[in-house]
């Protein structure tokens, strides 16, 4: 069912952005616009013999479609940038990072997971403040190059590499922390992840996550990543921990420059407490 969701939740996002209708997409591929429907639904997949077809009217090819070809090129985007002596997205902290430090200081060894923590800056600062870090990203020159910067700082951290759509965590944390890396993760599979971090979080643990999400009257980036579809909706994040208590929730637009050309994104923030139940 996940792969039969995923093929139809691509074939939507690039549907729209061929500005296809539905009945214009069937009567290419010479299909009804029910069947069409039926795909983007998740109720059905199309028949294997379509998918040179779909792929050659969206311009792109049947990895894309299946939802492989994304993850692969984002990674090796990173990859590639994290091989840089410089460090991409700097050495300071997330203004998440002091949150977290405000509301679950640690005054006794707190257990945090980075999520997606790139060349390590939030983990090293956590790091640095006591807490006993665990961290992860999808990119090995990332994790290397983390790994020396908690070396410079003489710090201890458990960097390994994984995947945010198919890791599962197997211990509790106090803190579960990711900063920039939940537009990645597919809708078929975000309510799956997000369950899972929620049951291995302590009782009186945090969440701090933050999201992209789109907005019509905000254009994509033009540096914009492969694989980076800002899918997510204004307080989908938020009602995920509905049953949580709420340090911060807000919706901000801030302007970027990343790329040369000035653009803005939308983000949600949330920090959240899980309480005594």
């Amino acid at each position: 069912m996940v792969i039969i969701n995923t093929i139809g939740k691509n074939i939507q996002t690039l549907r729209k952005q061929n500005g296809l209708t539905q009945e214009e997409l069937a009567g290419r591929i010479g299909v009804t616009y029910q069947a069409v429907s039926k795909w983007e639904n998740g109720t059905t997949a199309p028949d294997i013999s379509l998918l040179p077809e779909l792929a050659a009217v969206f311009g792109t090819n049947i990895d894309a479609l299946l939802g492989y070809a994304a993850e692969k090129k984002t990674s090796a985007y990173y990859e590639e940038r994290y091989k840089d002596t410089e460090y991409y997205w700097g050495v300071k902290p997330s203004f998440m990072c002091l949150e977290v430090l405000r509301i679950l200081p640690p005054d006794r060894p707190l257990r945090i997971l980075d999520v997606g923590c790139g060349e390590g800056k939030d983990a090293v600062f956590f790091s640095k403040n006591g807490y006993k870090v665990s961290a992860f990203d999808i990119t090995g020159s990332g994790i290397e190059k983390a790994k020396r910067l908690a070396e410079r700082h003489g710090v201890d951290i458990d960097f390994f590499r994984a995947d945010i759509i198919d890791y599962r965590l197997e211990k509790e944390f106090d803190v579960i922390f990711c900063s920039g890396v939940l537009h990645y993760l597919p809708e078929e599979v975000r309510g799956e992840v997000l369950d899972d971090w929620k049951r291995h979080t302590a009782t009186g643990g945090v969440n701090a996550l933050n999201v992209f999400v789109q907005k019509p009257f905000i254009q994509n980036p033009p540096d914009q990543e492969p694989g980076h579809f800002p899918t997510w909706h204004s307080g989908e994040l938020f009602g995920y921990f509905h049953d949580w208590r709420f340090e911060r929730c807000e919706e901000v637009i801030f302007d970027c420059n990343s790329g040369g050309a000035p653009h803005k994104h939308c983000m949600d923030t949330l920090i959240a407490v899980k309480e005594t139940v």
